[in-house]
């Protein structure tokens, strides 16, 4: 259960950005859209879902961008570079491109994490030295590097020194010869830090819990899907006996995919005996003759979205965890839409404390007996600084002039500028001075 990310100098995002998935104070109604959980003797209340807005190039997707980013620096262990180009995220593997590119002089890149995984409370934070925006060249450097369970620290990282905390509280995760030597271990920890390398996922994996580095790997990999830029989403499946000619057909996504009208075929995975991954087929059956046909030659692209969608949406409802989504509602329905968010929002349904993250331009979201107002988001950018800024409707208070009330209108306020994240558009000049040069030419 994702609590909070944080992060700093990041592309558009110079200051320091907090997206919350925390239930915030004095909000009232649709309280099946919180999801709790005890830890000792603490409560934590979280949102099951959040839905973000803001104009064209505000910085929407750079939010998405970060989580994923540091996703994939966790996973990896380390601050380098790396030549496979898995992402359309390029600043996930080429870290020259995290800077925020207005600052005239370096500063630290700062990611942290809050979650819950397994009756644990995580909080996971780093700041990198990785230069100025561009410079690919510049010697890389983990600065600062914590970890905190359940409100205590584990270990304190700083520039080149290392600090274990009270290892009491994980006792039972601890490597099985760490309390004969622990003395030992803190030093030999200290002695082998490396500028680039992550300590969780190196030293503190190897001397002190292989067991808690993994559920924080395991967590990032199969619990934490960040899917950036949706629309070159892709599904791949994996069979076991990749060399076996067949048709794979999965009941439930054919159920889901007729109720979002594909229903004059079925939908399978064909194994040709020659690749190990499948391809997702368009599958036609008739009485002289039967025909695969790849989805992309057949299915529209919205038709195609879901089905790549749809999968991960029943992963993370069967087995908790959150899905973010970048541009969620891509030629995807808003009925399509609004149903898939209602299934984390139904107590009996998500059971398992599933999240969903999305960012739209959609305004029917805009809707009080739909979303509260701590899971509306914004991102706005400064015309002159170029700088993003994030903030929840429920920042706004519900006193005041400014305030705002379960009862308002939002969608209506959001476009008379009551809230900011919206930019007007006007083409005419540009097509206007066009024409005039055309004229005089």
């Amino acid at each position: 259960m994702l609590l909070e990310f944080k992060m700093k100098n990041y592309k558009s995002f110079k200051d320091e950005c907090v997206f919350s998935m925390k239930v915030a104070p004095k909000q009232k109604g649709l309280d099946y859209s919180i999801l709790s959980e005890k830890i000792g003797r603490s409560v934590h209340k979280a949102l099951s879902s959040a839905v973000i807005y803001g104009p064209n190039a505000s910085g929407k997707t750079n939010i998405i961008g970060a989580m994923e980013t540091f996703k994939q620096i966790v996973l990896r262990g380390n601050i380098r570079n790396v030549e496979v180009k898995d992402s359309p995220n390029a600043a996930s593997n080429a870290l020259e491109l995290i800077p925020n590119n207005t600052l005239s002089a370096a500063e630290p890149v700062d990611f942290s994490i809050t979650f819950i995984d397994d009756g644990l409370l995580f909080n996971y934070a780093i700041s990198l030295d990785l230069g100025r925006f561009l410079e690919r060249e510049h010697e890389r450097k983990v600065l600062m590097e914590t970890l905190r369970v359940n409100d205590a620290i584990l270990f304190s990282r700083g520039d080149a020194t290392l600090q274990v905390g009270d290892m009491e509280v994980v006792r039972s995760y601890l490597v099985p010869a760490y309390e004969q030597n622990a003395k030992g271990a803190a030093a030999l920890a200290q002695s082998s830090l490396h500028n680039e390398e992550l300590f969780l996922a190196n030293g503190f994996k190897t001397m002190f819990s292989a067991k808690l580095a993994s559920m924080i790997a395991q967590w990032m990999d199969k619990s934490f899907i960040v899917i950036y830029r949706s629309d070159s989403m892709q599904l791949v499946r994996k069979f076991s006996e990749p060399k076996k000619q067949s048709v794979f057909i999965e009941k439930t996504l054919n159920d889901a995919a007729a109720l979002f009208g594909v229903n004059s075929n079925v939908l399978g995975y064909v194994l040709d005996g020659e690749h190990e991954e499948a391809q997702l087929c368009s599958i036609f059956k008739g009485a002289e003759r039967s025909a695969a046909i790849p989805v992309e030659l057949f299915e529209s692209f919205g038709t195609i979205r879901f089905i790549n969608l749809f999968p991960l949406v029943l992963q993370t409802l069967r087995k908790g965890g959150v899905l973010v989504v970048d541009e969620f509602d891509a030629s995807i329905h808003p009925m399509a839409l609004m149903n898939i968010i209602t299934l984390f929002h139904n107590d009996e349904l998500n059971t398992h404390r599933a999240q969903l993250v999305f960012n739209t331009h959609n305004p029917i979201f805009l809707n009080s007996n739909l979303f509260r107002r701590d899971e509306i988001k914004f991102v706005d950018r400064d015309d002159e600084t170029h700088c993003s800024t994030h903030y929840s409707l429920s920042d706004f208070g519900t006193a005041g002039a400014n305030g705002v009330r379960k009862t308002e209108d939002y969608m209506k306020n959001y476009f008379v500028d009551r809230y900011g994240a919206i930019k007007s558009i006007d083409l005419a000049p540009v097509i206007r001075s066009l024409l005039d040069k055309n004229r005089e030419e």
